[in-house]
């Protein structure tokens, strides 16, 4: 049989098993749609089956009819009505009266084609998970590894192709038995059956044929990495352990059969990177990747070490490469993101998460991410997009709905922000964090008996967070009860020396009530952590300015300014300090500074007037006074404005 029709064969064959496969998978999906059960998992028994049927479809792609004619005669003895190996059954002995060649009955091919059709638009109607609980999701790496070992596998099937291609028929033959036991062990294994597919690698192993090194290198490598994925799933079982084992043994024998193959560095790289023995994995990988530049997967492993071990300009380099190589794999575009972010290019990120949501719609965690990213850029609106589509696809998970939540408060939508915390908090109701979330909340909707609920309920649960107990002291002092306010801020400020919040109001609350020498105490405090912090310096202007400290008053209302040049408050506050020390030049100027920033500032009017007469202008203060009396001729001091005027 020449190459040419030795593949021709195998396409035809391959193209009614990708129709009946899919058939058989529509239809699970049909059924479970129709009747809105419950998604769940599929059975032991029924993984078997398709582990079975999908074997035999193999065994027909390599022109074995025997074999795959065998293995559904099995399926069909315990079930007679198994409709999809009797489909597949008879299309094989319509193939077999072909001769092995590509004229197999078209009828059969077109009804499968018909079938699947109908099918798959079934499968546009909604499906219905009951129970009430979330969506089922899944897992993102598992299933996009899945999907790229099947890919690599194709590839390495084709490899082999070539291979026996080039064989004499008696190779050959000897070839298609041992493909045909490293298929039934892969199998064996994928069933959970360990022994059943160690003995039939073994045989495997006993009948490879003389002087194909490179061919038993391949079946050596499928063993291993079959070995690999039992141990996986079969964690912490003496199973999975002489699976592990062997994985590691026969990639060391398949790279000494012939060491460029690519596939057993890839699976020592992964045994290595599961012991967490780094450097080895990365030289395990890097190995796979020199000799299978092209495999998007294996770059996509370097990178994910690379990754593990903090070298992010690496594996930001391996990421890449494995988005060129396979554009429609999520998962490098996922951690293309995570490698960006933690290089601190969040535009990039953003991209490279969107790249993958683009791939992959129900993407959740993509989309989590998009949202973090928004909001560290302060792009409350975009963030609330992202976190809703995350939602969407896992409606209770409680950190994305206490994050959507944050993005609404963040945006000002609080009474959206307080619906959303109330249902994180059903989910978890003592929850520190998001009781503090929600306290925050109801401070900004006024509802202040509730707030110092929440807040309590925080500091209940962490006594030691200094945020918390200085919130609840916020909502204390909403309610008026400044005692007990004054109360949980020294407490906020004793948790942390450097937290300036409760200080600057500690600050406040100490000089309404005459306590002037342990406000100044917890300001200085304050401005010994942020000498430039507006707040403080303004603070300490005013508390010094009860002392009648004038120096230190004006100091700080100076450094206050410098901050903000055009509070006019402030600037005020500052013209009184320099009047009340005797500077009225300054003074002048910081009054009419005070005006061109609020000309209808009446204080500051008639003060800059009295300026004008300590200075001996008369001309400008009865300008200023006059002017005071003619615009606001309801102004408190208007009596005595006007006897300044009339004795000057």
């Amino acid at each position: 049989m020449t190459r040419k029709k030795l593949i021709l064969i195998i396409s035809g064959a391959a193209l009614i098993i990708m129709i009946i496969v899919t058939v058989i998978l529509v239809r699970t999906c049909g059924k479970e749609d129709e009747e809105e059960e419950e998604i769940t998992g599929i059975s032991e028994m029924d993984q078997r089956r398709m582990n079975i049927l999908r074997l035999a479809a193999e065994y027909v792609a390599y022109g074995d009819y025997d074999r795959a004619l065998n293995l559904l005669d099995g399926l069909l003895i315990n079930n007679p009505d198994d409709e999809e190996a009797r489909a597949l059954k008879h299309t094989i002995l319509s193939m077999e009266r072909g001769g092995g060649s590509n004229s197999f009955d078209e009828s059969i091919l077109d009804e499968l084609r018909r079938q699947n059709q109908a099918l798959a638009s079934s499968l546009n109607r909604p499906i219905v998970v009951q129970g009430g609980g979330s969506a089922p999701q899944v897992d993102d790496e598992a299933a996009a590894a899945r999907r790229a070992a099947a890919e690599a596998e194709e590839s390495r099937r084709r490899a082999q192709e070539e291979e026996m291609a080039r064989a004499n028929r008696e190779t050959q033959e000897i070839m298609r038995r041992v493909n045909n036991l490293v298929n039934d062990g892969k199998a064996r294994l994928a069933s959970s059956d360990l022994a059943g597919g160690t003995q039939l690698f073994d045989e495997a192993r006993r009948i490879m044929p003389a002087g194909e090194n490179r061919f038993e290198s391949q079946k050596l490598s499928e063993m291993a990495d079959a070995y690999y994925v039992f141990s996986r799933e079969n964690q912490n079982s003496n199973n999975g352990r002489e699976a592990l084992a062997n994985a590691a043994s026969l990639s060391n024998d398949a790279i000494a059969k012939d060491s460029t193959q690519a596939l057993p560095h890839y699976v020592l790289g992964r045994i290595s990177r599961d012991a967490r023995q780094s450097d080895r994995a990365i030289a395990s990988f890097r190995e796979a990747v020199r000799l299978e530049q092209n495999n998007f997967l294996y770059h996509h492993e370097l990178g994910r070490i690379f990754f593990i071990t903090r070298r992010y300009a690496e594996a930001r380099d391996s990421f890449q490469t494995a988005t060129r190589l396979n554009p429609n794999y999520e998962q490098s575009w996922y951690n293309l993101g995570g490698t960006y972010r933690a290089l601190n290019r969040n535009d990039e990120a953003i991209a490279a998460y969107r790249r993958a949501t683009e791939i992959r719609a129900d993407y959740f965690a993509a989309h989590r991410e998009i949202g973090r990213l928004l909001i560290a850029k302060g792009d409350a609106q975009g963030a609330i997009q992202s976190f809703t589509r995350a939602q969407q696809y896992n409606p209770n998970d409680y950190n994305t709905l206490c994050e959507l939540a944050a993005a609404h408060s963040q945006a000002g939508n609080f009474t959206n922000a307080e619906n959303l915390f109330t249902r994180a908090l059903s989910i978890a109701p003592a929850d520190p964090q998001t009781n503090y979330n929600m306290a925050v909340v109801k401070l900004e909707l006024k509802k202040n008996n509730e707030a110092v609920n929440f807040a309590r309920t925080a500091v209940e649960g962490d006594s030691s967070n200094a945020i918390y107990v200085y919130t609840l002291g916020l909502a204390l002092e909403a309610l008026n009860a400044n005692d007990l306010a004054i109360s949980a801020y020294k407490t906020a400020a004793s948790l942390d020396a450097r937290y300036l919040r409760p200080r600057i109001n500690l600050g406040s609350l100490l000089l309404a009530t005459g306590n002037l020498p342990e406000a100044i105490s917890y300001l200085n405090e304050a401005y010994a952590v942020e000498p430039g912090n507006f707040e403080v310096n303004n603070n300490l202007g005013a508390v010094y300015a009860k002392q009648e400290n004038w120096h230190s008053s004006i100091n700080h209302y100076e450094r206050a300014l410098n901050v903000r040049q055009n509070d006019a408050t402030v600037r005020f506050n500052l013209a009184r300090a320099y009047a009340a020390s005797g500077d009225h030049q300054k003074a002048q100027a910081s009054y009419q500074a005070v005006l061109r920033l609020t000309p209808n500032n009446w204080d500051a009017m008639y003060e800059l007037g009295m300026t004008f007469v300590t200075l001996g202008d008369n001309t400008e203060a009865k300008r200023y006074l006059q002017e005071l009396v003619n615009r606001n001729p309801n102004y408190t001091g208007r009596a005595e404005a006007e006897r300044i005027l009339n004795s000057l």
